[in-house]
Formats: structure tokens, C-alpha cells, sequence
């Protein structure tokens, strides 16, 4: 964690998008294809803050940024439908590329190679499954101290990676915990994560008039204005104060560690925007919260360090501060500094998550965790503030039912509608559907109407 006082959870959603439709136009006897992952997301549209910070940070040409963007929407979707399909066989999946041209699916089936190819990614056979190494590393999360902070499943290595700061330390682990050497990769690291302690995203506020965190993004419950943030920056209960000093709010709600999130609810004086604060302080538009997938792009926004990108390297990873152990969060390649706690994540306009802690500096780099987004959401019942999100009214008597049945794998976009059980669900927020996430199971994407 990154932190300046210091002190979020469970699991994302499935990452962006549809498959890419087939080129050809509709005829008379074929109904229109359907839109693209990168059209439904309007990867398109990304704003010009975005594409600079994207070609300042990863070394990108125009054409390349765009394309990357578009690549990953599309890569995001095939690997969710295929970890789907593929079920306990799946191992893993990321990108490659300047432009995150080229998906790999791992699978521990070779029967299942054929159908990975069929969707235009490399599959790649290995021997453990994706369910398995994520078995071997919560073993070594609950036996994991100090020396051990980092521990992460890498897909293109096929092991559980474990980070060390002493010599021994992860050999230890190991034994303590009656993990086979084989299935780990260690990396000897000089760097100890630590909490970034110090209504847009990126925005500062202070907690009870002192240590200092940056807003993560802005939410609605019912009728209040608020803001998901960082466990560590607050407990239930702390006041804040906005970035100009004026009274904001309070903590409802604060898990750390264990995970690593909390939310704000503000006052009267406050209004949720659908915003993060990009590069120069121009306005970056927040549509959805798909998550991305590894080897995708990602942008942080924070107080200190301001507007920075890099890409995602694992989800589901744990890391262990001198607080505790927190699971489920995702490592990236972006810097931050203390302060930036708390602070947005974003890809295109995919909200990702929040910053959680690291190691390093933007001035030599570094690495850095955020807590997904989905989980906070999913946990105390809030809806994200997103471009769109107002669909308007349902439909009025008389008038046919809108949308049609809702299918696990298709990408929705905020004020789509569908039917589910009898009745007609429309779409807050844009969103992959997966199995379990049934329209009446969650209110934070779904609308009755």
C-alpha cells in the first residue's frame, strides 16, 4: 500500500467486450451483426488525454494507442467467453504487442486448443490450471510474512510467483507450507510494498483534517453522493474534507486488510461526477466497469503523482504490508507515490480500480496494487457515476418489451434492457455478463423496470 496515515474486497467482474463480429453486411435474410466489444465500449472515443498519457508512458504512436485500446476490448471478451467455456481446463490468458494484437489463452487440455484457435488467439497447452495455482498461492498467503510480501499467479509462466526480500525467505515458505517447488517461481525484490496514505477520481481529500488521500471513483446509494476509495486510508466513521478543505463526509463502510476498500459518503454540498481527473486536469468520462484483462493498458489518476500510465500484469494478486495481507487485488506496471491512495484506475473508459499500495516512485518507477472496483461496488450496494447511466424512462403501457433474453458472455451497455424470470431488467452500468450475475442478483448493474 502507498499511505500517509494508512489503513477492501473480493472479486472483478469478467473482463470488456464481445467477440469482434464477422465483416460481412447483413442481408435480407440475416439479422444485423452485433457490435463489436470496441464498438459497445467506444474505444473509438477515448479522449485526447488518454491517447497522450498512453503514448507518453508506453512509448506509443498515435495509431498504435487507438489500436491498443480497440485490441483489448476485443481480447478482454474472448477470454472471458473462453475461461467460460473452457471451465477447470482454463489457465490463464493476457496480451501481447505494442497494440495488445495478440491474445493467449492457456489451457491444460489439448482438446481444447482447436476451439481457442477458432477465435483468432494462440493457445497455449500447459500442466496447471489457472483454479490450481490459485489453491497453491492462498496457501502460501496464509503462512506469508514480511519477507514475502508479494505473491502472484503468473499465466505465462504457469506458476505462482513469490517475491522475496531476504534470501531463503520464499524456500521457507515453501516448506512451511508443503508447497512443491516446481509449481513456484522466486524473484529476489528490493522493494516493500507500503500504503499510499497519505467528487472526481484523482481528486485529494483529507481524513479527520490530516493525512491526505485521493478519491477513487464517484458512486451513488439512492439518493447519496459519495465515492469508493481505499480501506487503508479510513476506518467507519472518519470525516473527510474535500481537495479545496471544505467538509465532504464520512466513511460507511472500510475493509482492511484482508482486502483493501472502502466508501464515502458525502454531504449536501457534494455531487458524484462521472469523471476522473486526467492528464492537465482535463476530465476523463468514466461509461462502465469492465475489467481488462492482463498485459491490457491502464491509467491511474492520484494527488501526488497525478495522471500515469502502464499496463496490468495479474489479478488475483496477494500482498502482504506490515498491516496484513490483502488478496484479490491487481498488479500493474503504473507508479505512484504516497497520497495517490485511493486513486482511480482506469482503462479507456473502463473504470478498474483503486489504488491500494507499491513500491517505488514515479521519478525511478515502480510497481504498484489496485483493489478492483466491482467488488466495492457488489459489497455496500453502490452504483458508479457513468456517462449515460440515465436511461430515461421504461416503456409505456401497451408498448412492446424492450431488449430480449440475457445471455452470460455479451457485453452490455449502460441503458440496454433485456428480460430475465419475466421481467425486464435495464442496464446501469456497462458490464460482461457472467454466470451468477443474473439481473436480480445484482442491483449494481441491473434496474428493474
Amino acid at each position: 500500500m502507498l499511505k500517509r496515515h494508512a489503513r477492501a474486497a473480493c472479486t472483478a467482474l469478467a473482463a470488456a467486450g464481445l467477440l469482434l463480429a464477422g465483416t460481412g453486411g447483413a442481408t435480407a435474410d440475416s439479422a444485423p451483426a452485433a457490435p463489436s466489444a470496441a464498438a459497445t465500449l467506444r474505444t473509438a472515443d477515448a479522449p485526447p488525454e488518454l491517447l497522450a498519457a498512453m503514448q507518453r508512458d508506453l512509448g506509443l504512436t498515435p495509431t498504435q494507442a487507438k489500436a491498443r485500446l480497440a485490441h483489448e476490448a476485443e481480447a478482454g471478451a474472448t477470454a472471458a467467453r473462453l475461461r467460460d467455456r473452457l471451465g477447470a481446463a482454463f489457465a490463464g490468458a493476457w496480451v501481447d504487442g505494442a497494440d495488445a494484437g495478440t491474445l493467449t489463452v492457456a489451457t491444460t487440455r489439448a482438446a481444447d486448443t482447436a476451439a481457442i484457435r477458432a477465435t483468432g488467439a494462440r493457445a497455449k497447452l500447459v500442466t496447471r490450471s489457472l483454479a490450481g495455482l490459485d489453491a497453491d498461492r492462498a496457501a502460501l498467503d496464509r503462512a506469508a510474512g514480511r519477507a514475502t510480501p508479494v505473491r502472484y499467479v503468473d499465466p505465462r509462466s504457469n506458476t505462482v510467483v513469490v517475491e522475496e526480500t531476504e534470501p531463503g525467505a520464499a524456500a521457507a515458505l515453501l516448506a512451511a507450507t508443503g508447497t512443491d517447488a516446481a509449481r513456484v517461481t522466486v524473484v529476489r525484490t528490493a522493494e516493500a510494498p507500503r500504503p499510499l496514505y497519505d467528487l472526481r477520481g484523482g481528486d485529494a481529500y483529507y481524513m479527520n483534517g490530516s493525512g491526505r488521500c485521493s478519491v477513487g471513483f464517484p458512486v451513488t446509494k439512492g439518493s447519496t453522493n459519495g465515492f469508493a476509495t481505499a480501506g487503508h486510508c479510513g476506518r467507519a466513521g472518519t470525516t473527510t474534507s474535500g481537495f479545496n478543505q471544505v467538509a465532504q463526509g464520512s466513511f460507511q463502510a472500510s475493509v482492511f486488510p484482508g482486502n483493501d476498500m472502502a466508501w464515502v459518503a458525502a454531504n449536501a454540498q457534494w455531487t458524484a461526477t462521472p469523471y476522473v481527473k486526467g492528464s492537465g486536469g482535463a476530465n476523463v468520462q468514466v461509461t462502465g466497469s469492465v475489467l481488462q484483462p492482463v498485459g491490457a493498458s491502464v491509467c491511474r489518476s492520484g494527488s501526488t503523482t497525478g495522471w500515469h500510465c502502464g499496463t496490468i500484469q495479474q489479478h488475483g494478486t496477494s500482498v502482504t504490508y506490515p498491516e496484513g495481507t490483502i488478496s484479490g487485488v491487481t498488479r500493474t506496471t503504473v507508479c505512484a507515490e504516497p497520497g495517490d491512495s485511493g486513486g482511480s484506475y482506469i482503462s479507456g473508459s473502463q473504470a478498474q480500480g483503486v489504488t491500494s499500495g507499491g513500491s517505488g516512485n514515479c521519478s525511478s518507477g515502480g510497481t504498484t496494487f489496485f483493489q478492483p472496483l466491482n467488488p466495492i461496488l457488489s459489497a455496500y450496494g453502490l452504483i458508479l457515476k457513468v456517462t449515460g447511466s440515465d436511461p430515461g424512462p421504461g416503456p409505456g403501457p401497451g408498448e412492446p418489451e424492450p431488449g430480449g433474453t440475457w445471455r452470460a458472455g455479451t457485453v452490455y451497455a449502460a441503458g440496454a434492457t433485456v428480460t430475465h424470470g419475466g421481467a425486464t431488467y435495464r442496464c446501469v452500468q456497462g458490464h460482461q455478463a457472467q454466470t451468477g450475475w443474473e439481473p436480480p442478483n445484482v442491483p449494481a448493474l441491473w434496474q428493474r423496470v
